[in-house]
């Protein structure tokens, strides 16, 4: 039997990173209160990588962001089609999600710095222009591992068939988590003729909701920040790490079983970068370099339609209304609700699949169930397979599996953090499959 292994194809790979942290003062993302930035922790970045073989290309952005919307992504992508000779259906502008960094839409909970947002499509440009400039011959490896541990389902059955986000002093009604995680980590992994790294794309499903929790003043990329540290730290200071976070819509860090290991804050952080890159390092080393990096891209825009209010939804503002003093989150509740623009419209959600070799690149722009990415890693063609969720736009805040979406949950109550009908994730699922056997053939 002939054993000869196909020799690894060489193309052609840039990367680069940009600074986009915001000025002090800038007020924070990430929870339902205004917090204003004191400090800066450590900087953040749009982290891109451009890869080109047989006269395409495709570029992937990492963004140390909350979110990613069409405001931010669609003039960014016009640039870099301009300047880095990427069409906008190759390129992908994800976030990380941290909650320790700007906000990034005109409609959110807190104030946006229009200043500083109006001059980040121009910073994530510089990025990939910079990649684009910088090509040299490059050897593309996929890897992938099991990270135990680190992530844990957030939401909880109850056994009146209700879900909630943590116990919240109902432990005797839980019955178990309400879903699973996923805890595979899938690295790209871009090297030079030397042998020597230079880029590494991460896909690992959980939260960037680590360092500060809701009290925190200062600016910090979280987990995903101490990652490409500990990454840099060994493999050299010029090495570009790119987190393409998983799909952790329901997904965070908290252990649910009592734990002398940190909790949350800082020293968590430091744990989960150290942790996960030293479990990246495992799959890149062990990882064999491509024999066939074809690339490809596609999108597909979605019409799907908003969540409608209904009787049971103006009986809950009802409810809340009839109280002496609701809460500042209850009448964040209520104006959310009352505010409503969506009835009976439809959403313009693009679902993106790229193809690097033998990795498939699913985007998703929202924060998605961990079972709707298990489900499209499943039914993939692919050999690997990496779900990236706050991709391109903001479609919804959180996408939930059709059956989690009518249990009341944190991710799947309507308005507040639900923005779709109930099957949306459903319908991301199967574009994104059908796209995917387009691209394998």
């Amino acid at each position: 039997m002939d054993q000869t292994l196909a020799p690894p194809i060489v193309c052609r790979a840039g990367c680069a990173q940009q600074v986009i942290t915001p000025p002090v003062g800038t007020s924070l993302a990430g929870y339902f209160h205004d917090r204003v930035a004191e400090s800066v922790r450590d900087d953040l970045y749009a982290h891109a990588l451009v890869i080109e073989h047989e006269g395409t290309r495709i570029a992937l952005v990492s963004c140390d962001l909350i979110c990613v919307s069409e405001d931010v992504a669609d003039p960014a992508k016009e640039l870099i089609a301009a300047e880095a000779g990427v069409p906008a259906e190759n390129v992908l502008i994800c976030a990380t999600h941290t909650h320790t960094g700007p906000e990034v839409r005109e409609s959110g909970v807190v104030p946006l710095n229009k200043e500083w947002a109006t001059g980040l499509p121009r910073l994530i440009a510089d990025a990939v222009a910079a990649a684009a400039h910088s090509m040299f011959d490059a050897t593309l490896r996929a890897g992938r591992a099991q990270a135990e541990g680190y992530s844990f389902n957030r939401l909880f059955r109850l056994k009146d068939g209700t879900e909630l986000f943590g116990k919240g002093g109902r432990e005797d009604q839980v019955i178990a988590e309400a879903g699973p995680v996923d805890p595979e980590l899938q690295t790209l992994s871009v090297h030079d003729q030397e042998g020597r790294l230079r880029a590494l794309a991460v896909n690992f499903a959980v939260h960037a909701d680590v360092i500060g929790g809701g009290s925190a003043n200062f600016i910090s990329a979280d987990w995903p920040g101490e990652l490409a540290r500990n990454i840099a730290a060994v493999y050299g200071e010029d090495v570009v790490t790119l987190l393409l976070q998983g799909t952790s819509g329901d997904i965070n860090h908290r252990a649910h079983d009592p734990t002398h290991l940190p909790q949350g804050g800082p020293a968590k952080a430091v744990q989960m970068g150290r942790g996960l890159a030293g479990v990246a390092m495992h799959a890149l080393e062990r990882a064999e370099p491509m024999t066939e990096p074809a690339l490809d891209g596609a999108v597909e825009v979605l019409a799907i339609p908003y969540y409608t209010r209904d009787e049971a939804i103006w009986a809950e503002i009802e409810a809340l209304k009839a109280k002496p003093e609701p809460n500042p989150f209850e009448r964040y509740i209520i104006e959310r609700t009352e505010a409503w623009p969506y009835d009976g419209q439809d959403a313009s959600v693009p679902v993106q699949v790229l193809r690097v070799g033998d990795v498939a690149i699913v985007g998703l722009p929202a924060e998605i169930f961990v079972r709707i990415g298990l489900e499209i890693k499943h039914f993939s063609p692919a050999p690997f397979t990496f779900v990236v969720e706050l991709a391109n736009a903001r479609a919804s805040t959180y996408v939930p599996t059709t059956d989690q979406a009518e249990r009341g949950a944190y991710g799947a109550k309507p308005i507040l953090s639900r923005w779709l009908c109930a099957d949306a994730g459903r319908r991301m699922a199967d574009a994104a499959q059908v796209m995917l056997h387009r691209l394998w053939p």
